[in-house]
């Protein structure tokens, strides 16, 4: 019953929940994206989520990180995260590392996973997802946003296998930028990683074009929605 409304669907059907109950998906990030992402891939019956983030809920996170409570105040995301994602679906697993991804660990933490999505906020931590993801030969969702806008495409998987680097080929003048601005309505991580989940699902179940080769973009305040080969 938890899974009738999607199993209706002939893109999904018992074979693509049996697919779901199987998959291993690890977040990176579970702040204003990582929300909607965990929560969506709980809810939809993914079998393991993994959820990295080394941070603490904050009184400013709770304008779009919908996951955390006034009461987890102060504790840590991962933690927090994961006990929010059993109370949603008992049925699936979560794991919690409450670290950093870095060069040291990364390696360990990815191979234990199927697919890996972005919901982090910074360069280092991208490029060293992409890198790791090639090395294993596992898809990486990426997202990305600022104030309204947001950016969503999926990095080695299928016949046009492209890369962050594609999107992004100058590592050093990237981490030289100055920080974006941490300006941002609610809204937009919200709609960012639905997307990004959506991706998720399309390649667990086999269903749907998946956004491997383009970049999607879109702008809140006009709609306005592209995509780009790359």
């Amino acid at each position: 019953m938890r899974y009738d409304r999607q199993i209706i669907l002939p893109e999904i059907g018992e074979e693509g929940q049996n697919k779901l109950q199987k998959a291993k998906v690890l977040i990176v990030g579970v702040g204003g994206l990582g929300s909607p992402i965990a929560l969506y891939l709980a809810g939809a019956g993914v079998g393991c989520l993994g959820l990295v983030d080394d941070d603490s809920v904050s009184i400013s996170n709770l304008q779009r990180q919908v996951l955390y409570s006034e009461e987890e105040l102060g504790k840590p995301k991962a933690v927090c995260a994961a006990q929010r994602l059993t109370s949603l679906n008992s049925e699936i697993e979560t794991r919690y590392y409450s670290t950093r991804l870095t060069a040291e660990n990364a390696d360990h933490i990815i191979q234990e996973y199927d697919i890996v999505v972005d919901g982090c906020d910074n360069f280092d931590t991208r490029y060293l997802i992409n890198d790791i993801c090639i090395k294993q030969g596992k898809p990486y969702v990426y997202g990305a946003i600022c104030g309204f806008e947001g950016q969503v495409s999926v990095f080695n998987y299928g016949n046009r296998k492209k890369s962050y680097r594609d999107l992004y080929p100058d590592e050093e003048e990237m981490k030289r930028m100055p920080p974006p601005s941490k300006g941002v309505m609610g809204i937009t991580p919200a709609v960012v990683g639905s997307i990004e989940a959506t991706e998720v699902l399309k390649i667990i179940c086999g269903f749907g074009d998946v956004l491997a080769g383009e970049l999607w973009t879109i702008d809140l305040r006009t709609l306005q929605s592209n995509k780009f080969s790359l």
